[in-house]
């Protein structure tokens, strides 16, 4: 069965989270989110947003392995199951996952990585005056089709790299968004199947990073409300030659499941 919660949702809620407007083409905020920011902060937004984006961990995957996702569950208050979009491929669930319309509307049908044009979450956050970050791998989506955009871009060749510089900008504390895409999942994935050691590796890997990323902002972020977010674009499945795959209109591909929290900042 597929998840019932469009994966478009979720630009709305962030932008609800940090008190700005939503981008103008967004579909309604997912409130199950914005429910979860009321209980924690009451009448007040967040000043911080810290999301993290490993790429293809399906929610089949997450419930089948709890143990390999055990750090990044435990820093999270909340699971929110999406339905991303078709096709699901990478740059077309990020563009919907940023600016919260369906592909036909952000104008990635395809594994293609254009420059979105449309009003974004980034856009949103930059007339709201936020400072933002994008970190990953030069050929990645995340780093190009949200280019063009007075956001301050980092691209590297390997996840090690990726992630030191998450870490200096959080200790910098320069930025009130930071976005981080790691692809190392999803890279064995293809290579040797959703299920392989080696990708079952990676998954525990992006797990301990999102709980190293939490550690270090709890501590260097006590005097913010910060929301750190946990949060896939699609997922994968199996195919002949025990690979791995996606970009199907089918459960393993559509159905994922973030996790996100809130760190209140100290009194």
């Amino acid at each position: 069965m597929l998840n019932d919660i469009s994966l478009d949702t979720l630009c709305a809620a962030l932008a609800y989270a940090m008190g700005i407007e939503k981008p103008h083409l967004a579909a309604d905020a997912d409130v199950r989110l914005c429910d979860y920011v009321d209980r924690i902060l009451g009448t007040k937004k967040v000043d911080k947003l810290f999301m993290y984006n490993p790429d293809a961990i399906a929610e089949w995957v997450y419930k089948k392995y709890p143990e390999l996702c055990r750090e990044a569950k435990s820093h999270s208050d909340i699971e929110l199951p999406y339905r991303t979009v078709m096709p699901s491929v990478t740059p077309v669930c990020f563009g919907t996952m940023y600016t919260g319309t369906q592909p036909e509307v952000h104008g990635i049908k395809t594994y293609a990585k254009p420059v979105i044009k449309i009003d974004t979450l980034f856009d949103s956050l930059i007339r709201a005056g936020k400072r933002i970050a994008i970190v990953g791998d030069t050929n990645c989506s995340m780093s190009n089709i949200y280019l063009e955009r007075d956001i301050d871009y980092f691209k590297y060749d390997t996840e090690a790299e990726i992630n030191a510089k998450a870490v200096e900008l959080i200790l910098e504390d320069r930025h009130d968004v930071i976005v981080i895409y790691n692809g190392n999942y999803d890279t064995q994935m293809h290579k040797s199947g959703p299920e392989s050691i080696e990708a079952l590796s990676d998954l525990r890997i992006n797990s301990h990073i999102f709980a190293e990323f939490c550690e270090l902002i709890k501590a260097r972020y006590k005097k913010y409300n910060t929301l750190v977010g946990f949060a896939m674009d699609h997922g994968c499945h199996e195919i002949d030659g025990s690979c791995g795959s996606h970009g199907l209109d089918m459960e393993e591909d559509l159905n994922i499941v973030h996790l996100y929290k809130i760190y209140p900042k100290a009194n």
